[in-house]
């Protein structure tokens, strides 16, 4: 299949991020598998961006993902200088097939007031669905823009007209799962691991209490806001409170955190990241939302760790109960199942990784949705109004 597609990352953070960063992690996954199936890839991101493409365009030189803190008004303008750059790029060249958009709510909304001239597009959805009713509520995209989702319990809350404009899900992979089961296994340590952005919805606080509660040590592995340090945090004034999850972490989490029980780690990434979570005991999920993908859940699983969860969300897609996994939809059960952890099996969590979460089966799946949408775009439009 010869395709040219424009992967638009956002304006956020460059592809790989040098840490912490969701979607440009499954951006940085993705491409690579792409192109070894023959697709073109023109990267939109940002300047700083070193991921192998065939073509970059950028708007700013570096990310802005600090700018997120500010008020509204006073980054309103970020997401859309960088989707206006994207459509100048479009309008000025004829050889992109396709536009595989990752920008929350803007990207979906910028493309589709494109009209009839513009390329066809798939735009991921990455987050909770319940957010931007409105938009979400009233899309109409024809036959032109479509989206899928990361999970199928995502979509299933998605309102009606997004439902309506879906080609399916696709879940998350992560490189570590390439040859997984041939991976040796490693020591494991005693430790617990939360790992992702310190925020309400992935409960650490909930993990910090049932660690000093139960009596297991606990790593919670993450940034807070935009402080990927500890020492960083600790540093900043009063106006660091500003942020949402700064508060949520000094008001709900940082009194569990003594740094023996309870260690907060800040942001770790690489190899380091890596030997953490494959020496962990298990990998805690105490969700108090929804989650839609779920990419540190298959990074463990990958590297040979149970997961233990409240199963909500994507969980029992990615887990299975018993095998890779434990899942209660008790939080008060949660420290028992740690305790329980030595049951599942490694090798398990690791073919499982290997067989359903490689970046050549997630790219093979969107290469099918990307034919899925050149060939209904092209199609003679025959339906009766």
């Amino acid at each position: 299949m010869s395709l040219t597609v424009l992967m638009n990352a956002g304006p956020w953070l460059s592809v790989p991020p040098s840490g912490y960063g969701g979607i440009e992690n499954v951006v940085a996954t993705l491409v690579p598998a792409l192109r070894r199936l023959g697709v073109r890839v023109v990267l939109a991101s940002v300047g700083s961006s070193t991921l192998p493409v065939d073509e970059r365009i950028s708007v700013f030189a570096d990310g802005q993902f600090s700018a997120l803190q500010r008020p509204y008004n006073q980054v309103c303008g970020i997401s859309q200088a960088h989707l206006a750059g994207v459509v100048r790029e479009l309008h000025a060249r004829d050889d992109i097939d396709l536009v595989h958009d990752h920008v929350e709510a803007v990207g979906l909304a910028t493309l589709t007031a494109m009209g009839p001239d513009g390329p066809p597009v798939l735009h991921t959805l990455h987050w909770d669905l319940a957010k931007h009713p409105e938009l979400y509520g009233s899309l109409d995209g024809g036959d032109r823009v479509r989206v899928n989702g990361v999970s199928a319990a995502q979509l299933a809350r998605a309102p009606k007209a997004l439902r309506e404009h879906s080609v399916g899900h696709v879940h998350l992979a992560t490189p570590l799962a390439i040859d997984a089961h041939r991976r040796p296994g490693v020591v494991k340590g005693a430790h617990v691991l939360v790992l992702g952005r310190i925020t309400p919805g992935k409960g650490q606080d909930l993990a910090a209490r049932l660690a000093q509660r139960v009596g297991f040590p606990l790593v919670l592995a993450g940034p807070v806001g935009p402080y990927h340090r500890p020492e960083d945090l600790a540093a900043a004034g009063h106006d660091a409170r500003l942020n949402p999850d700064v508060r949520f972490f000094h008001d709900e989490v940082a009194r569990y955190v003594d740094g023996d029980r309870v260690r907060w780690v800040g942001t770790v990434a690489g190899r380091d990241r890596d030997d953490l979570l494959a020496g962990a005991r298990a990998t805690l999920f105490p969700l108090r939302w929804e989650e839609p993908g779920g990419t540190a859940v298959v990074e463990s699983l990958a590297l040979g760790t149970p997961v233990v969860a409240i199963a909500r969300g994507c969980l029992p897609e990615l887990v299975e109960h018993g095998r890779t996994g434990l899942l209660t939809g008790d939080e008060e059960e949660l420290g028992d199942l740690v305790l329980a952890a030595d049951l599942v099996e490694p090798d398990e969590c690791r073919r499982e990784a290997a067989a359903r979460f490689t970046p050549a089966v997630m790219a093979r799946r969107y290469v099918a949705l990307y034919d899925q949408l050149s060939r209904r775009s092209t199609a003679p439009t025959l339906q009766a109004a």
